[in-house]
């Protein structure tokens, strides 16, 4: 899952990167306003962690824009100030949670992890899709009851599959929210490639249907039809 950290103070943009990606989260930053909106504007995200103060704009803005654009990314507004005014401006334009610093990045983790089960999954702490139980809290992945060890890669692409099934997903929708702004240096879509061939494999191998349809000349659609 991709998250996107708007936060201007150096030190705790790089310990909420560096924190969410140990989590297995692609992780990109914007250290003001500007940047924040080309991202937001440019890119897809599932969630969004925004401070409301920022250098040359307000994090408020940020979700504005962000309702203005459809996005269907969770919103996490962060602030320095307890501010009861603050908090309900956020939350009345649609964001979906309100941290006061400072804050555990381990409480963090738990309210991304909260809003991407709620928004993705209905809230589920388990996530069921025919003889494939997932256990996001392990990040433990079952075929028929039967543990299936997958990569990194591989575990955040079977997420993204069913948090997107029977919708055509495109090869560079794929690159971009698992590899972030580092897929834009690739020369080919080899990588992705090998990534569905392993999942593929693995899954099949445990005894599981094949889910992993290819439209030709666009992407993947995971579908049970």
């Amino acid at each position: 899952m991709k998250v996107l950290v708007i936060e201007d103070e150096p030190a705790l943009q790089t310990a909420i990167r560096e924190y969410l990606e140990q989590q297995g989260y692609v992780c990109e930053t914007a250290p003001d306003f500007p940047q924040a909106l080309t991202k937001v504007n440019d890119y897809d995200y599932d969630c969004i962690v925004a401070d409301i103060g920022l250098p040359k704009g307000n994090g408020l803005d940020i979700v504005r824009e962000l309702k203005v654009l459809e996005s269907r990314a969770g919103i996490i507004i962060i602030s320095a100030k307890d501010s009861l005014e603050d908090k309900l401006n956020g939350l009345d334009l649609g964001a979906d949670d309100y941290l006061t610093k400072p804050f555990h990045l381990s409480e963090l983790n738990a309210r991304i992890n909260a809003i991407l089960r709620r928004k993705h999954f209905d809230g589920n702490t388990t996530i069921q899709f025919q003889e494939i139980r997932i256990l996001p809290a392990s990040k433990t992945v079952l075929v028929h009851d039967t543990p299936v060890l997958l990569t990194g890669k591989e575990y955040q692409l079977l997420l993204y599959f069913i948090a997107n099934q029977r919708r055509v997903v495109t090869k560079t929708a794929l690159a971009g929210h698992l590899w972030g702004d580092v897929y834009d240096q690739a020369g080919s879509y080899d990588f992705i490639y090998t990534h569905i061939k392993n999942l593929r494999k693995k899954l099949l191998e445990a005894g599981c249907e094949d889910y992993i349809k290819t439209v030709y000349g666009t992407g993947y659609r995971w579908s049970d039809q």
